[in-house]
């Protein structure tokens, strides 16, 4: 196309010039239209060829002047340089789509399961000018499909050495973005405490604990009931051990009540090790224990009452075969607060969102 006495070159590949004169040149970037309350998107898509029918429109969003492209051999359209930066972004369990909108690709959870983010690396690939990349939060359950990140080129062209660099990235810090699937799926629960095995009080730990883990696909195999004898708790945890248990739940015992003997019996069992407490509440008594690979979960009595503890936020990372130690549990610090809402919105909140 001849460029009229209108038309204005602009650094970047860019020509600008008046919508009225844009009748027969094609679109190049999608053209957003804002609705409030009803629509956001694109009311026309990039490589659109404008057409008479179509000035009237665009001068309705606000188009008065629109641009053609002739990008140098080191300049990226943003449609494409998303495509880049997705791919180098994208680690295993994440899949996204190859058709930007509005310069945009959301990356998605390809299963189910824990979402992993290197932080540290994602602010360092927000530092670089022109890319961005905004996430969920670290260590958050995700559905299959589920969005998780969004990405793109800022500007609508950029510079293949920012590009590379922001790509290269990337790549040497991978995985930015993954996410591990569930696999321990077989449980066992002791439900400790004299009142409970003396019939006093009606148990209502196992019911939680089963529909806990059903949320992740694991199973309840078995429970057993028994008094605050630390020999008899160590010798259950020896039996399930020995049986096929991904991972072995205690219910009461927690505190330092003289009489509360699961934490005893549990080290009793010849565990590796045993981390006691947690910088969460409710859930400070919470206790995490290994014997090898297997975790044994020790649930305080906060587990009755409150909708969502320290189990809630340590349960998927279990459940995706993740070792926590005690700097796991204390890095629950800031987020780490349950502000007991009248209406619980967990996890659209900010419980259990690490800060660190």
């Amino acid at each position: 196309m001849c460029q009229s006495h209108h038309a204005r070159r602009y650094h970047g590949g860019m020509t600008k010039i008046n919508v009225e004169e844009a009748v027969g040149t094609r679109l190049a970037h999608d053209i957003t239209e804002i609705r409030p309350g009803e629509f956001k998107g694109p009311s026309f898509r990039r490589g659109h060829k404008v057409e008479e029918q179509d000035v009237c429109r665009l001068m309705r969003l606000g188009k008065r002047h629109l641009y053609t492209l002739d990008l140098k051999a080191d300049q990226i359209h943003e449609d494409d340089a998303v495509v880049e930066l997705a791919t180098a972004l994208a680690g295993p369990g994440i899949t996204f789509g190859r058709a930007p909108s509005e310069g945009k690709l959301q990356l998605q959870a390809a299963y189910t399961g824990l979402l992993k983010i290197n932080t540290q690396a994602l602010v360092a690939f927000n530092l670089i000018s022109d890319v961005m990349c905004a996430a969920m939060h670290d260590n958050v359950p995700v559905s299959q499909g589920q969005i998780v990140a969004g990405t793109r080129a800022i500007p609508l062209v950029i510079e293949r050495q920012v590009l590379n660099e922001a790509v290269a990235l990337a790549r040497k810090q991978a995985p930015i973005f993954s996410v591990k699937a569930y696999h321990l799926k077989n449980a066992r629960l002791v439900i400790t405490g004299n009142e409970v095995y003396e019939g006093l009080i009606e148990d209502r730990f196992e019911a939680i604990v089963k529909d806990k883990l059903a949320a992740f696909g694991a199973s309840l195999r078995e429970t057993v009931m028994l008094p605050d004898d630390p020999e008899l708790i160590a010798n259950t945890v020896r039996r399930f051990s020995a049986a096929d248990t991904d991972m072995i739940i205690t219910t009461g015992g927690m505190s330092v009540d003289p009489d509360d003997m699961t934490r005893h019996g549990i080290r009793r069992a010849g565990v590796d090790t045993l981390h006691y407490g947690a910088a969460v509440l409710p859930g400070a008594m919470f206790q995490l224990a290994y014997k090898g690979t297997m975790p044994i979960v020790g649930i305080p009595a906060c587990g009755l009452y409150h909708q969502i503890t320290i189990f809630d936020l340590v349960l998927p990372r279990l459940l995706a075969g993740e070792i926590l130690d005690n700097r796991d549990l204390a890095r629950f610090a800031v987020g780490g607060l349950c502000l007991d809402c009248p209406t619980c919105r967990y996890p659209a909140c900010p419980m259990g969102k690490t800060g660190c």
